[in-house]
């Protein structure tokens, strides 16, 4: 596989009443051709305004951004803004949390989604309909013909996750970013939206980063997991290393969190005590040793580098003192 989009020691931050606030923090990601990885962290870990930043949507006087972000070898900090905004849809594209806030509410769906079809790929009024009833079967809107002369509030919450989806995957993009696309959805039709995105994976060979808050979401649906804590990557590895040999503290926290089929009906599910670092200070030490488990004084005076799991093919990184030891995480 060859590497799509390539992030450098990528750092954000933003002006505020406060002072500066540091949302990301000295990032270095590869997402290769054809590769799902899931980005998961608390609300406030940076996990968003990374794959923001990565879109180029991150922009004005306020923000502060330093570190390469690169498409296809390209550096997204050296072209114009013009050249930024073709990429748009055409090369990369972007799901967002809450349909009903990505969609015009005074719009028809179809006018919407032909709408990048006439923009970017100069089609016809009548094509861009014919296209859009297309897209809309191939995320599966029954009586797509039907629904392109509707409006966003006459459709459900999943049927209008479903259109954002094809409006975001009409011009094909190589790489689709997800972001928190099931929050607003009750479990079934989360699984729904989950199996229909590996399914447009396979059939477009696109690259998808899925952005979320749950371990849960990204367990059957990437192939590989970041995990991010107060703007850093605390852990990184396949998929199904991670699971089996989470090294990291808050990895397994946020894995204890999740329901499972042998969970009592009621019975409270375990939480991360305290909160996640005020952004702008500057703390010293590990950043999550004040809500860990196992922390130690070394834990609270020197801040811990991302390391390579000695003795291991896969690239499994972490960010801790005291790793969990090897099967002994939950």
């Amino acid at each position: 596989m060859s590497t799509l989009l390539s992030i450098s020691n990528l750092s954000v931050r933003f002006d505020t009443v406060r002072g500066m606030l540091s949302a990301v923090k000295d990032v270095t990601l590869q997402i290769e051709s054809g590769e799902s990885v899931g980005v998961v962290g608390e609300s406030g870990s940076g996990k968003s305004v990374l794959s923001r930043t990565a879109m180029g949507l991150l922009d004005g006087k306020n923000v502060h951004k330093s570190g390469v972000v690169k498409f296809n070898d390209v550096d997204l900090s050296q072209i114009s803004p013009e050249e930024l905004r073709s990429l748009w849809g055409t090369e990369m594209a972007m799901i967002f949390q809450d349909p009903m806030t990505s969609l015009n509410p005074v719009r028809k769906i179809g006018t919407q989604i032909a709408e990048a079809l006439r923009i970017r790929l100069g089609m016809s009024k009548a094509d861009a309909r014919t296209r859009s009833a297309e897209l809309l079967r191939l995320v599966q809107i029954p009586d797509p013909d039907a629904a392109l002369d509707k409006f966003p509030f006459q459709l459900s919450g999943g049927l209008r996750q479903r259109v954002v989806i094809a409006i975001a995957i009409a011009c094909n993009p190589k790489l689709l970013f997800a972001d928190e696309p099931t929050t607003a959805l009750d479990v079934t039709i989360q699984a729904q939206i989950l199996e229909l995105l590996d399914e447009l994976k396979k059939s477009l060979g696109m690259s998808i980063v899925l952005v979320t808050h749950d371990l849960g979401v990204v367990a059957g649906h990437t192939d590989r997991v970041v995990v991010m804590y107060a703007g850093e990557i605390v852990e990184s590895a396949r998929t199904t290393v991670l699971f089996k040999n989470m090294r990291m503290p808050y990895t397994e926290a946020l894995f204890k969190s999740i329901p499972t089929l042998d969970t009592p009906t009621g019975m409270r599910l375990p939480t991360i005590e305290g909160r996640v670092p005020d952004p702008t200070k500057q703390e010293s030490g590990c950043l999550f040793a004040s809500r860990c488990a196992y922390t130690q004084d070394k834990c609270r005076t020197e801040h811990p580098p991302l390391v390579r799991e000695e003795g291991t093919d896969d690239e499994h990184l972490y960010r801790c003192w005291f790793p969990i030891e090897i099967g002994k995480a939950r």
